[in-house]
């Protein structure tokens, strides 16, 4: 019930109070929610638009969300003889683009995916998986796969 002499804030699919933190953490109004089922619906409903946006998508609702930095996480990585493949928080899965990794300001990796359209920051785990298959190289450092030597080239990091 909204207190006496504070006017009731109307949801909108354009204003939804909805935000996703730089941290991958859902809050509402300021307020952030923990139930993980809720979180897990949120991160399964999240979709980047065409013109940049995201819109979390919930059965035939949906409403427009805040997204404050990368907005998928990187739960893990699988490999197979050629390519490197990103388990996602969507519990979606696609291949890496190795062109896209870089590392943010807390020396996190980030890529790029859904087309390119999402940042995806890399959990503890998945970077760690990912960072046994770095060798130096050069100059540089390669994914080394069985079939495959991947150059990568670490760039400074942008917002989401």
């Amino acid at each position: 019930m909204a207190e006496i002499g504070l006017p009731k804030r109307w949801h909108t699919r354009e204003d939804s109070g909805l935000v996703l933190d730089r941290e991958l953490n859902w809050h509402h109004d300021g307020e952030r929610i923990t139930h993980p089922k809720i979180v897990e619906a949120f991160n399964q409903g999240l979709v980047p638009t065409e013109d940049g946006r995201f819109q979390l998508r919930i059965g035939g609702d949906w409403a427009y969300v805040t997204v404050e930095g990368p907005a998928y996480r990187v739960n893990a990585i699988d490999t197979d003889e050629t390519r490197i493949y990103l388990r996602l928080s969507d519990r979606t899965g696609e291949p890496l683009e190795p062109s896209t990794l870089q590392l943010d300001d807390d020396g996190v990796l980030t890529a790029r995916v859904k087309g390119g359209r999402a940042g995806a920051r890399f959990s503890r785990d998945a970077q760690f998986a990912l960072g046994q298959l770095l060798v130096p190289e050069g100059e540089g450092w390669v994914l080394l796969l069985p079939g495959r030597r991947i150059p990568v080239a670490f760039r400074p990091s942008t917002p989401g």
